[in-house]
């Protein structure tokens, strides 16, 4: 696991790249908020960088060619909640699924909600089914 402080699209693809230099086989992406956004722009320009997404409330669409399954997590209360459901339905591949969860709460706020052990099991889930 590597977590980047910069959430540029630049610096995610660099962190990505030297994973696979290590020898890293499969990577998945996991961002929120506005790094869900930096996600999805890099996707859209490198479409084969990762095996999978995993995304906590991104803010905008984005127009997603890429195959690989992705996950969108968000509250049904939060602003951005219709975002997650959009791009689960208009992104490229079968594997695209919308999890909107009951609460308020944005992004990685949502780990420290009572919807949090959910959000964990979701993802570790997704992770482990896409192996």
């Amino acid at each position: 696991m590597v977590a980047v402080e910069d959430i540029s699209p630049d610096s995610i693809q660099t962190a990505v790249e030297d994973l696979i230099s290590d020898g890293i086989e499969e990577v998945a992406l996991v961002g929120g908020s506005a790094g869900a956004d930096a996600i999805l722009q890099l996707v859209s320009a490198e479409p084969d960088l990762a095996d999978q997404l995993i995304l906590l409330s991104p803010n905008s669409p984005q127009d997603l060619t890429s195959e690989q399954p992705k996950l969108f997590i968000a509250s049904e209360e939060e602003s951005v909640a219709d975002v997650s459901r959009e791009l689960a339905e208009s992104s490229a591949g079968d594997d695209n699924v919308a999890e909107i969860l009951p609460g308020s709460a944005h992004a990685q706020n949502i780990f420290e909600s009572d919807q949090g052990d959910a959000v964990v099991e979701l993802m570790l889930g997704r992770i482990s089914e896409f192996r």
